[in-house]
This record gives C-alpha cells, structure tokens and sequence, in this order.
C-alpha cells in the first residue's frame, strides 16, 4: 500500500521553476520547469507564431527540442521561423520534422535532452499519439515540459489527447485572432501576438 507523505514533508519538497519577467511573469506567474502546457487555436490565427516566441523566451533557462510535425522544416516553416525573429545564432533549440513515438519517446528520455519539447501539433500525431501515451511519456519524464499544440473546435482543442493534455496542463493559451487567452494555474491574461490584426479583429474588447 503506498504511503502518503507528512504536512511538514509536503512543504519541504523543493521545486525547480521558471523565474520569468516582463508580461511573461504577469500572466504565468511562477511555473514549473515540468509537466505539460497546451496552445490550441484556429488556423491561421497565431499558434505557431506564439509558439516560436515562447520557445525562444523559454531558452532563457532550458534547452528545448521543436517538432514541426504538421508543417515540417520547409520553405513556409522557414519563413515563420524569420517573422519571429528567431535569433539564428542561438544553438538553443534544435528543429525537428514529424517523429515516431518511439523517437520522440527517444528524444525526450535520453540523457542530457533538452528538457522542453514542443509538438507541432496533435492533430499530426492523431494516428500514432493515445491518452495513454501521453500519460506514459508524463510520467517517465517527470523533470521535462511538454508543450502540446492543437486546433480547436468550439472554443476547446481537437483530438482526444489534446483534451487530454488541457485537463492535465498547468498553463493553457487559446489562440484567437492573433490573440492569446491564457488560463490554468497561473494569473492569465492576454497576450497581444501582434496588436494591429488583433484589435481588427477583436474591437476595443482586449484590455490592455
């Protein structure tokens, strides 16, 4: 039978986080340096823009591993990658096309792996990426964050693992009108991802 743990012990335990600043700190506070992180949007409204920039702002204090599953590492992906502005001098993140699971499982437990990875997305992982995978890959990576991207389908991510992924996440960013909407356990937000298009789209609503 196992065994529970003392108050005294629980408070104790000491935690690896992301010491973050700026509207990066405002809207997800202090996080872990583990578990999993959902974006998830319409096409065209964002995602892979957002996600580039919060790569980059995360190898601050991690390495980090990018799967361009549903895109891969060609000519439009390329293009993204120029539009965020990605500093091509920084060995940081390493690109990556669509991955088996026995290869991504790879990538993520070998030893001295970068400890993010974001899977671009899990709509090309329908086939091939189960609940139960993910909830094996959590659990055999416990000192690694994953950040799982999805499309959405009435204002909620496609995919049951994706779903998955929102119920088990600790930060969640829905994507809209070139607009994050940040949620989970942190203070949210909203993030801007470019202010022109997402106040033609959105009105006056986005406070500021």
């Amino acid at each position: 039978m196992a065994r529970g743990i003392t108050t005294k012990t629980l408070l104790n335990k000491k935690f690896k986080t992301f010491k973050f600043d700026g509207i990066w700190e405002k809207v997800l506070g202090e996080q872990e340096r583990s578990g999993i992180w959902v974006i998830y949007g319409n096409e065209k409204n964002g995602k892979t823009t957002l996600a580039l920039l919060l790569s980059e702002y995360l190898t601050k204090f991690e390495n980090l591993n990018y799967i361009s599953a549903e895109e891969g590492t060609g000519f439009s992906f390329q293009q993204a990658v120029k539009r965020a502005h990605i500093d091509f001098k920084s060995s940081k993140i390493k690109w990556h096309d669509y991955l088996e699971i026995e290869d991504l499982s790879n990538v993520l437990e070998k030893r001295q792996s970068a400890r993010i990875m974001v899977i671009d997305n899990a709509t090309a992982y329908v086939d091939d990426l189960k609940t139960a995978d993910l909830r094996r890959i959590k659990r055999k990576n416990p000192d690694k964050l994953i950040i799982l991207m999805a499309h959405m389908e009435k204002n909620e991510p496609t995919t049951a693992v994706a779903k998955l992924a929102k119920k088990l996440c600790n930060v969640y960013f829905r994507v809209e009108g070139l607009t994050a909407f940040v949620g989970g356990r942190c203070p949210g937000g909203v993030l801007t991802i470019n202010e022109q298009t997402a106040m033609l789209y959105h009105g006056s609503d986005i406070k500021k």
